[in-house]
């Protein structure tokens, strides 16, 4: 692969290596988009092993959130490594994770007073919440959306819509699982449109799936992106997300929301429900709440933590290294970051939105804060997914200089660091737009 970008060839000698070595020792079940083999970071720059500069506006999959290597993080790393480096938290605890703990019930948007269980992933806190939803109610099935993604465990994996390839060949899945339309407007499986549609899609939850052949009493809970992810940054309309709390306290079910891409600031606010004023009963959390470290919550309202010791547990939840990163990183989103967020959000839609005027593959722009999705289409009017030209785009900005990552059928996501500086979001729209420009050209798009 020769690069348009001037002076280098990309793989590089030494990145070209590693990917041999990558390829046969991993199993091939992990995806590997274009040939980036990183050596180190800082802040929202990185370098691969050849020495390549490039901005990573994919931040770990939203995980990095205050950027790479940050120096506060890391320091609060190192001095807990000076300590300690494990204590199973299931059975004892330390300062770290009861502060951590008590730092979650302050600020999720719950209004009442909650308890917390610490994972290792996003996966693992949705399974959580799948098992105290089933305890705490008695109930057994549960509802989720088609395009969701709430993890590959096999309960998560349960409620995960988003690709026939993260199913196919591995059922029987957990059984009494629904899935519905979520509030995708700009392809509405009802071919309405908002607001004339009255969210019918959440009508069809009482009027179909309710009325037909899933008892409303027998659901434990409804599980729900605020924005979906890996299904194509996918922003409901205003009322969708108040309407199915509503619903929710009309049957007594649950409402658990995943907040594992979205949280700690993504949206440029907190948590992503913020936006709607929504309250959920149970908030799943990762990715971005330690920077970089592994490390998960699910936290629910305290009237629903009503399971004995042994009832549900893990040995590495909540490890001290990770807990000093996550209290750290929580520090400097509440100093700043999250309004950074904010404000550079929306510098880049206000600019993505004046580029879609001049570039007609892009379908659709949105999102919130630094959470933000371009849906490319061969042609508006009938919004055919360009799959060939985001695969093709995400690798010629690899070559130009600037990490990006896709999702849903035809997306490209953008999801820089929280921190991130203006001049870097100016650099990475600029050799978006160019690079798109010439692929429009090449593919006869434009």
């Amino acid at each position: 692969m020769t690069s348009s970008h001037p002076g280098r060839v990309l793989p590089g000698p030494k990145a070209q290596a590693y990917l041999q070595r990558d390829a046969a020792a991993f199993s091939p079940s992990y995806t590997r988009p274009y040939p980036f083999v990183m050596d180190h970071g800082r802040g929202s720059e990185v370098w691969d092993v050849d020495g390549h500069r490039y901005l990573d506006f994919t931040s770990g999959i939203a995980v990095t959130a205050t950027g790479h290597a940050h120096p506060e993080v890391v320091q609060a790393i190192k001095d807990q490594a000076d300590r300690f480096l494990h204590m199973a938290g299931a059975d004892f605890t330390y300062p770290a994770q009861i502060e951590l703990a008590q730092k979650l019930n302050e600020i999720v948007p719950i209004g009442e007073e909650t308890q917390v269980f610490l994972t290792n992933s996003g996966t693992e806190s949705v399974e959580a919440a799948i098992k105290l939803a089933r305890y705490a109610t008695g109930r057994s099935r549960l509802i989720a959306f088609i395009g969701a993604f709430h993890g590959r465990s096999l309960g998560s994996l349960s409620l995960t819509a988003s690709r026939p390839v993260q199913r196919e060949r591995f059922a029987p899945l957990l059984p009494g699982v629904s899935h519905v339309p979520y509030g995708y407007c700009y392809r509405c499986p009802y071919h309405l449109t908002y607001p004339d549609c009255d969210v019918y899609c959440l009508e069809f939850i009482e009027r179909q799936l309710f009325a037909k052949f899933v008892p409303a009493s027998e659901v434990a809970a409804i599980v729900v992106e605020p924005i979906q992810g890996e299904g194509g940054y996918v922003v409901p309309p205003p009322a969708w997300l108040p309407r199915l709390r509503a619903l929710c306290d009309r049957y007594d079910i649950l409402l658990v929301v995943d907040e594992v891409q979205t949280g700690f600031g993504r949206t440029g606010k907190m948590f992503a429900v913020e936006h709607w004023g929504v309250e959920p009963d149970i908030i799943c959390l990762a990715k971005g709440i330690a920077s970089g470290l592994p490390l998960g919550a699910m936290v629910g309202r305290k009237r629903l933590m009503t399971w004995p010791p042994g009832a549900h547990a893990n040995t590495y939840g909540g490890n001290p290294l990770a807990c000093a990163a996550s209290l750290a990183t929580i520090r400097l989103l509440q100093n700043g970051y999250v309004e950074n967020a904010a404000a550079q959000g929306e510098v880049m839609l206000a600019r993505l939105r004046e580029m879609q005027a001049l570039h007609p593959t892009m379908g659709d722009v949105r999102g919130k804060g630094l959470m933000i999705g371009v849906e490319l289409v061969r042609d508006r009017e009938s919004k055919e997914p360009a799959e060939a030209l985001r695969e093709a785009l995400l690798v010629r900005a690899f070559e130009h200089g600037l990490l990006l990552l896709g999702c849903g059928e035809s997306t490209v996501r953008f999801i820089p660091a929280l921190n991130v500086p203006p001049e870097f979001v100016d650099e990475a729209l600029t050799i978006f737009e160019r690079t798109l420009a010439d692929l429009e050209e090449e593919m006869g798009l434009a």
